[in-house]
Parts: structure tokens; sequence; C-alpha cells
């Protein structure tokens, strides 16, 4: 249930509207906004009957139910689009964000050749795989906490703001040493222990969608985050799979838009994984930001021939910098774009 309070409601009023609310066993959550404050009633097992009674209560306007299972993710809860800033660079404002790097962290060298690379091509933040979930238990796995300090040395060569997958709820605690953002793979996107535990971090989290997910299970997997404490969250459509194989996934565009409908969420698109194809990613980067991507995820490796994961899906510096030019389209400006720097 929503509990939306009237323009002119008083701090007192609000209170006494959250403290009912704990009262009739929900847990409140409040959004302050420019105009009203809404306060969601949140839980299983509560008094519903004495949340609608607050439609009676001074300062309320109306009390209504939420539509959709995803309470906190959804616009019902929040009208106004949520800005989650990771490191200062802030996702789902007006200007597009570009997240650029290797699928995994190789070496010392291949990581700040591609963080300087990509950072002069105008990316505005930096990934880079330090634990990576193979299919074959004999391909590589990742250089672990080497590439993540690897990664804490390329942030502070490029001021980039760093993004890496968390595998396990073990890991957790140490790639927020070094990681400005947790990646959470399409794998793990049901991983519930490992969603409940990133709840308790103060670290912003990348949710991609999962290769067989519906946009409810995305949106509800974001929902263990917010419900847990985090409300620092951005939504990944990273392509899911159907009956096409000429691409490495189907991209799903009309999720993104869909979601960006349904929820407050800055939402993502990763061209890479979802087509696997260096010569598609321009084209379906720019298809998702018309349709209302806050950002885009591109894999890039200074010489893909030699990548130990992801080569045929990465582009490599040359080929990211022609991506970038194309991307300085008069649909919304770059966040790491200058004045005349696509020309």
């Amino acid at each position: 249930m929503i509990v939306n309070m009237s323009d002119s409601a008083t701090p007192e009023q609000i209170e006494h509207v959250i403290h009912r609310i704990r009262e009739a066993g929900f847990q409140p959550h409040i959004t302050r906004g420019t105009e009203r404050t809404i306060v969601a009633a949140v839980g299983s097992g509560g008094r519903r009957h004495e949340i609608e009674a607050l439609s009676v209560a001074p300062g309320v306007d109306t009390v209504v139910a939420i539509a959709q299972p995803f309470k906190l993710v959804s616009r019902q809860t929040r009208p106004e689009p949520s800005i989650v800033n990771v490191g200062g660079v802030k996702i789902g404002g007006e200007e597009v964000v570009v997240i650029a790097g290797p699928c995994s962290v190789e070496s010392r060298e291949q990581l700040l050749e591609t963080a300087h690379g990509v950072k002069r091509a105008g990316a505005t933040m930096l990934r880079g795989g330090a634990y990576k979930p193979r299919t074959s238990p004999y391909e590589f796995q990742g250089l672990g906490i080497e590439a993540l300090k690897i990664l804490g040395e390329a942030r502070e060569q490029t001021g980039l703001p760093v993004v890496t997958e968390v595998m396990s709820t073990e890991d957790v605690d140490v790639i927020c040493e070094y990681a400005d953002m947790l990646q959470v793979g399409a794998r793990n996107m049901q991983n519930f222990a490992l969603l409940r535990r990133l709840a308790t971090t103060n670290k912003p989290i990348l949710i991609k969608r999962g290769p067989s997910a519906i946009v409810k299970e995305w949106l509800l997997a974001a929902e263990y985050l917010l419900s847990g404490g985090n409300n620092q969250v951005v939504l990944c459509e990273r392509g899911i799979k159907t009956f096409e194989t000429a691409t490495r996934n189907t991209i799903d565009l009309a999720s993104i838009a869909l979601a960006k409908e349904l929820s407050h969420l800055p939402v993502m698109a990763d061209p890479s994984h979802g087509t696997g194809k260096q010569s598609l990613i321009g084209a379906v980067a720019r298809a998702a930001i018309a349709v209302g991507a806050d950002g885009i995820i591109i894999e890039v490796h200074p010489c893909p021939e030699r990548a130990l994961s992801d080569g045929p899906q990465s582009l490599d510096l040359t080929q990211f910098e022609k991506v970038m030019r194309g991307l300085c389209a008069p649909l919304r400006p770059l966040a790491g774009m200058k004045a005349g720097q696509a020309a």
C-alpha cells in the first residue's frame, strides 16, 4: 500500500503515518519528492485494513494499492527517476554514461592501456572482471585480488570509477575495498543470498538481467536490494536467450523502455553481450539510447584476438573511439564528451 501525503502535510503528520504503518506490521519506506511525500507500507503479514484506514488521517491525500509485486522499485512508490552516484558519475540523469573496459583483467599493461584509451575516447567509467564466471572450469577464471589491485591503480591514474563483478558472498568485502560499483552478473541475478548480502553494503549495484528472466523477475531481483536497504541500484539489459542463433543473445530493447516505465531505477544496456558481434555494437548502442537507456557498457580490449575471454565481442581502442563518435548524435549528450570531441 502507498500513502500519498498531501502537499501541505506537516512533519508531525508524516511521522504519525510512519508510526501507524509500523504498528500495523509493515515496514515504512519514505520518498520525499519535490512536491509531496510518499510513504510505502511494505511487507507481508501486516494488517492491511489499518493502512486503508489511514485515508482519513490528517495530512493524508490518498491510500492506494501498489499494483506491481515489486514495491520499492515501482514508479508508484517513487514517481521521479532515481539518480545513482558512482564516484561522482551520475547514472540516470540527462547525460548518457558509458562504461568501457575488458571482459577480464589479464595483466597490468593490458588494463592500463585500455583504461587510458577509453578515457581519451570519452568513457566515464571503467569495467574489468577480476572474478569471471565461465561455462567451462578449464577456461580463464580471472586474476582475483591481483586484478582488483590493478583496477585500483587504473582508477588512480585515470580518475574513472571502477565496476567489477561479484560472484560470491565471500568476495563482497574485498571487492568493496577496490571497486566503486559491484556488478551482479546475469547468472547471479537470482542468487538471493548474494543479493541479500549486497543489500547491506553502501556500494552502488549494477544488476544484469538473467538470460531467461522476464522483466518482472529482473525487477524483483532489484527489489531484494532495495528492501534490504540499498537503493543505489542500476538495471542492465544484456540480452536474453531466444531461438535466434546469429547473435550471442537477443537484446530486448523494448524491455529497456518497459523497465523505465515501470521503475524509477536507471537502466543501462550491454550491446557487447547482447549481440556478441563487434560490427553490431555501435548500432545497438545507439538504438538503446534512443529507447531511453541511461548508459551503455561495452567490452574493449587492446587486442581482441588475444583476449582470454569474449574476444569476438570486444572492440579494440580504435573501434571504440569510432563507436563513441557515432553515439554523439542529438539524442542525448554523453557524460564523458567535451565540447568538440566528437568532431
